[in-house]
């Protein structure tokens, strides 16, 4: 058997041993619980789901390749493009990598790293609340969904106005930021917490409690620790599994040792440890933590590091990166987990010769089929939204 074909041959052998009493039922590209164009091919017994073999490459993004076409600078809209819902994360991880091979990240100033640690947390809780917003429509529960993407709407346009781009960014750069944030942003960021902080607990109360949410969440997909940690699993998916890894803490990178704030992880309330309402949970609690690390940033970026009329955010960002021939990983933690860039560098041009993205979504996704084994085809659409993937970031 060939080592290229050795999937394919095994895949059709399974296809064709099943029993005369299953059946092979697509879910997806095309369904609205898949996400995207996620497409699962299910063996199933009557309602319970014997085997799930999820089929990628719908949305081939092809980053890897425009990352290895042009200069790094202009690699920063298309790490925008893996996890479009959170665009700011993405470049800060990629940014990170290429300061720190030239050896300027210590030289970054404060106000910067502030600046974007503010704009990457304000999208972290833009993600969350489409994970959660999505997940309650996922299983019947219409108006956490309108109150989300409500909420969310405030931190989109506040976004746009610092950056000039709804969804997609391009405002973190090699060296600094594309603009200062406007003024008047400090405010209207305070407006936006002191508006938010109620909506929140009205938001918990209405799912985290409710009885019927409970019993569709409660006990079903419990993922154990050790198999998270087998399957690369990260962010949410692995703190729910009561691990306390967030790369925030564990690497402390940028500002955010300076910064106060816990790290939610799943504690089986409703159920077993790691199940479905465990990681809906995190999120929410990470929701929590994200606008009280918003409320440090902005007290800094009033206090000791506000605005000042030669204050340049370019200043630092290079006409060109020269760097030498190495290999470099970096790492951030994303609203779903770990996204890290791995770089090959190469002399006497500033366009690497290989760099290979790592998006959390990926690896979360491919633990679906050992969490859906047994279930029912109900609760695998439950399991299903509980991971919380972009497609864009699976099909790189």
């Amino acid at each position: 058997m060939s080592n290229y074909t050795e999937g394919l041959d095994k895949y059709k052998e399974k296809i064709a041993s099943i029993s005369s009493q299953e059946m092979v039922i697509n879910m997806g590209p095309q369904h609205p619980s898949t996400h995207g164009v996620l497409r699962l091919e299910l063996i199933t017994d009557g309602e319970i789901v014997k085997e799930i073999i999820p089929h990628l490459g719908y949305l081939h993004r092809c980053f890897d390749k425009h990352a290895e076409s042009m200069n790094y600078g202009k690699s920063i809209p298309f790490t925008d493009r893996l996890d479009y819902l959170a665009s700011m994360n993405n470049s800060h991880a990629f940014v990170m990598g290429v300061e720190r091979m030239l050896g300027i990240d210590k030289n970054i100033p404060k106000r910067i790293e502030y600046i974007r640690v503010l704009v990457c947390e304000l999208n972290r809780i833009a993600s969350h609340l489409i994970a959660i917003g999505t997940y309650g429509i996922d299983i019947g529960a219409f108006t956490p969904f309108m109150w989300c993407f409500r909420d969310r709407e405030h931190i989109m346009n506040m976004l746009e106005w610092a950056s000039g781009s709804r969804m997609l960014y391009n405002y973190i750069w090699v060296g600094g930021l594309f603009y200062d944030l406007p003024v008047g942003f400090e405010d209207r960021c305070l407006d936006f917490v002191a508006y938010f902080k109620p909506k929140l607990v009205e938001l918990d109360e209405l799912l985290s409690n409710n009885q019927i949410f409970i019993s569709r969440t409660a006990n079903i997909g419990a993922l154990p620790a050790d198999v998270a940690i087998n399957y690369g699993c990260s962010g949410p998916m692995l703190r729910a599994s009561g691990i306390k890894w967030d790369l925030r803490r564990v690497d402390g990178y940028s500002v955010y040792p300076e910064l106060d704030f816990e790290i939610p992880v799943g504690k089986g309330e409703m159920g077993t440890l790691g199940d479905c309402w465990d990681r809906y949970k995190v999120r929410v609690d990470e929701v929590k933590q994200s606008i009280y690390i918003i409320e440090q940033c902005l007290e800094r970026l009033r206090g000791d590091f506000k605005r000042t009329p030669e204050f340049d955010p370019r200043a630092l960002v290079p006409k060109k990166v020269n760097l030498k021939a190495q290999e470099y990983y970096v790492r951030a933690e994303n609203p779903k987990g770990e996204l890290g860039f791995h770089f090959v560098t190469q002399e006497k041009t500033d366009i690497p010769r290989r760099v290979k993205a790592r998006g959390p979504s990926f690896n979360n996704l491919s633990v679906l089929p050992e969490l859906g084994k047994g279930q029912l085809i109900a609760d695998l659409i439950a399991i299903l939204g509980s991971i919380d993937i972009v497609l864009g970031e699976v099909d790189r």
